[in-house]
């Protein structure tokens, strides 16, 4: 079964979805419109359950005193629901940290808002999918 509706764009918006669209090789609106949709519901799903895996991707100053300290102290926190995590040095002053977790999505959110009350922390960017366990 199949619901028909229509969405109203901004120009700017709709004219950026047409070159997409080209560049990608997209035929169909509806089916980009379904893959996005898609995309966006897997990537909000986990906020709504009680269990998610993903990864938590932070990109912080490693020059900003105890930063790399703090962070540890916050993960150490967090040791129920950290899977693993790697760490890639991405100029002199800016480090990336990759956190992969599982676990109780209200744990997820604490550890999130923990990562970015860290001073020296540029960016906390969560990929999370729902999980059934």
């Amino acid at each position: 079964m199949v619901k028909k509706f229509g969405i109203y764009l901004p120009t700017d918006l709709a004219n950026e979805l047409d070159r997409c669209m080209r560049l990608l090789g997209f035929r169909s609106k509806s089916r980009l419109f379904q893959e996005a949709l898609r995309l966006f519901i897997a990537e909000h799903r986990w906020e709504l359950t009680g269990n998610a895996v993903g990864i938590i991707g932070v990109v912080y100053d490693h020059s900003v005193k105890h930063v790399d300290e703090q962070l540890t102290h916050v993960q150490h926190d967090f040791i129920d629901i950290i899977v693993s995590t790697m760490h890639v040095h991405l100029d002199k002053k800016k480090c990336m940290l990759i956190i992969a977790i599982r676990g109780n999505t209200a744990r997820i959110k604490e550890l999130i808002r923990k990562i970015t009350e860290v001073r020296g922390v540029l960016v906390a960017r969560p990929v999370l999918l729902a999980s059934e366990t």
